[in-house]
C-alpha cells in the first residue's frame, strides 16, 4: 500500500473536526444504547418485568432512530443552503444539550410516567441531531479531499463513529465498577453529564474548520437549490433507494452487538456487564484500527467490492459468532466480537461516507446523504427491539437474531450491487455529469 501524501494544514483540520465531532457527537448517541441495555429497564420503566422493561428500553432506543431521516432532511436542507460547516455546528450543540439533560432527568419513582415521556423527548432530540452529523461531517471530508484519496480521508468520519463508540462504552464500563446501588442512584447519570462539557470540545474544534469548497464554489457559480430533498429525489431516485438499502446491514450489526448482545451476555448467559462491555470496547477497536487500510483500498479497488464482501461476510459469520458467543467464555466471546468487526462491519463502514458522498451531486449532496443513510438506519434501529423480542420468543435463544441479521445482509447486498462504482468520478462536477433519466 502506498504511503499517504502529507496532508495540507487545511484538510488536517477537516479531519480533525470531523473525528472529533463525529466522535463526541456518537458518544452521546452510543451511550443512550448502553444504558438502555443495562440500567433504564430499571430506572424509568419499573412497573414492567425485568425483561419486558429491556423491551421497551429498546423500544425508546429505537425512537431516535425513527426521527434521524426527518433530522436528515432538517439539517440537510440547511446544509445544502447555508453551508456543511455551520450546520454541523448547529447540530453539535442539539446533542450535547439533549444528551446532558438525559443526565439530569428524575426518575420513574420520582416522577411517575413523566419520566420516560421526558427520556423520549430527549432521545428524540438525539435522533434529529444524529440524522444529520454524520452526513454533514463526511460530506464536508470528501469535498476537501484531493481526487483518489477520497476513500482514505472521508473513512476519518467513520473512525469518529468509532471512537464515540468505545468512549461511550468505556464510560459505562467504568460506571459499573461502583457499587450497584450507586449505579443506580447517581452513577448511570455521570456519563449524560459529560456531555455538556464535551460540547465546548467539539465547537472549538469544528469552528476552526472551513467551509467545503466544492460548496463555496457549487453556491458562487450555479446556486443553491430551493428544496434539496425534491431535486435529490428527483436526479438521484435510484441511488437514493440505493442509500437506504446501504445502510440497513451494518446498522443492524453495530446495534446488535453493542446493545442486545450485551443484554444478551449479562441476562442470559451470566456474563458480567464489565465482560460484555469490554467486547464492544474490542470490537469498536478493531474496527477503528482498520479504518484507514480499508478507505485507502477503497481508492484502489473500489467501493462496491468492499461493501459487498463486508454484507456476505456478515451473513456466514452470524450463526458462527453465536455458537461462540454461548460458550460463555469471556476470550471466546471478545473474539468473536473483534472478527465480526474486522471482516463484517470494518469494511462497510470504512467506505460508508465517501460512498454515500459519490452518490449525489453537490446542490443536494448532504440532503441526499443523511436523508437516504438514515431512513435506511431508522429501517434497522429497532435492531436491539427486534432481537430481544425474537430471542424471547425462542426463551432466549439467538437464533432467530442471527436470521434477522441474515435478512439485513440480504437487503444491503442487493443494494450495492444495484450500485455503481463511482471512485473515479469528479464529485465537484456530478451536478453536470449526471442524466437525471438514467438516475
Amino acid at each position: 500500500m502506498p504511503a499517504t501524501p502529507p496532508a495540507t494544514p487545511e484538510l488536517r483540520r477537516v479531519v480533525l473536526g470531523a473525528l472529533v465531532g463525529t466522535a463526541l457527537e456518537w458518544y452521546d448517541f452510543f451511550i443512550y444504547g448502553t444504558a438502555a441495555a443495562l440500567v433504564f429497564n430499571r430506572l424509568f420503566f419499573t412497573q414492567a418485568d425485568p425483561a419486558t422493561g429491556t423491551i421497551v428500553a429498546f423500544a425508546t432506543f429505537g425512537v431516535g432512530f425513527v426521527v434521524r431521516p426527518f433530522g436528515g432532511i432538517l439539517f440537510g436542507h440547511l446544509g445544502d443552503r447555508i453551508g456543511r460547516r455551520s450546520t454541523l455546528i448547529i447540530t453539535t450543540v442539539i446533542m450535547g444539550v439533549s444528551t446532558g439533560l438525559i443526565g439530569l432527568l428524575p426518575t420513574y419513582p420520582s416522577i411517575g410516567v413523566w419520566a420516560p415521556i421526558l427520556l423520549t423527548v430527549l432521545r428524540v432530540c438525539q435522533g434529529l441531531g444524529a440524522g444529520a452529523e454524520f452526513g454533514g461531517a463526511a460530506t464536508l471530508l470528501a469535498e476537501h479531499a484531493p481526487p483518489g484519496r477520497r476513500g482514505y480521508y472521508a473513512s476519518f468520519a467513520q473512525t469518529g463513529v468509532q471512537i464515540g463508540l468505545v468512549l461511550g462504552t468505556s464510560a459505562f464500563l467504568l460506571i459499573q465498577l461502583l457499587p450497584e446501588q450507586d449505579v443506580l442512584a447517581w452513577g448511570w447519570r455521570v456519563p449524560f453529564l459529560v456531555s455538556f462539557a464535551l460540547i465546548g470540545v467539539a465547537l472549538y474544534v469544528r469552528l476552526r474548520v472551513a467551509e467545503s469548497p466544492v460548496f463555496r464554489e457549487m453556491a458562487r457559480t450555479r446556486g443553491v437549490v430551493k428544496l434539496p430533498i425534491r431535486d435529490a429525489l428527483a436526479r438521484h431516485p435510484r441511488n437514493f433507494l440505493v442509500g437506504v438499502g446501504a445502510h440497513i446491514c451494518d446498522t443492524a450489526v453495530v446495534y446488535t452487538l453493542a446493545t442486545f448482545s450485551v443484554a444478551y451476555a449479562t441476562g442470559q448467559l451470566g456474563l458480567t456487564s464489565q465482560t460484555a462491555l469490554l467486547g464492544v470496547i474490542l470490537f469498536g477497536l478493531t474496527v477503528i484500527a482498520l479504518q484507514p487500510f480499508y478507505g485507502e483500498l477503497s481508492d484502489r479497488i473500489g467501493r462496491r467490492p468492499l461493501n459487498l464482501f463486508g454484507v456476505v461476510f456478515v451473513a456466514l459469520y452470524v450463526f458462527p459468532y453465536f455458537l461462540l458467543v454461548d460458550t460463555g467464555l469471556p476470550w471466546v466471546v471478545w473474539l468473536a466480537m473483534m472478527v465480526m468487526g474486522a471482516f463484517g462491519f470494518a469494511p462497510q463502514v470504512a467506505v460508508q461516507p465517501v460512498f454515500y458522498a459519490e452518490l449525489f451531486g453537490a446542490r443536494v449532496r448532504y440532503t441526499g446523504f443523511a436523508a437516504s443513510r438514515e431512513l435506511g438506519a431508522a429501517l434497522a434501529g429497532f435492531s436491539p427491539l427486534i432481537g430481544a423480542a425474537l430471542a424471547a420468543r425462542l426463551g432466549g435463544a439467538p437464533w432467530l437474531v442471527a436470521a434477522f441479521l441474515i435478512g439485513t445482509a440480504v437487503i444491503s447486498f442487493v443494494a450495492f450491487y444495484a450500485a455503481r462504482e463511482n471512485k473515479d468520478i469528479d464529485i465537484a462536477a456530478m451536478d453536470a455529469l449526471r442524466d437525471p433519466a438514467k438516475e
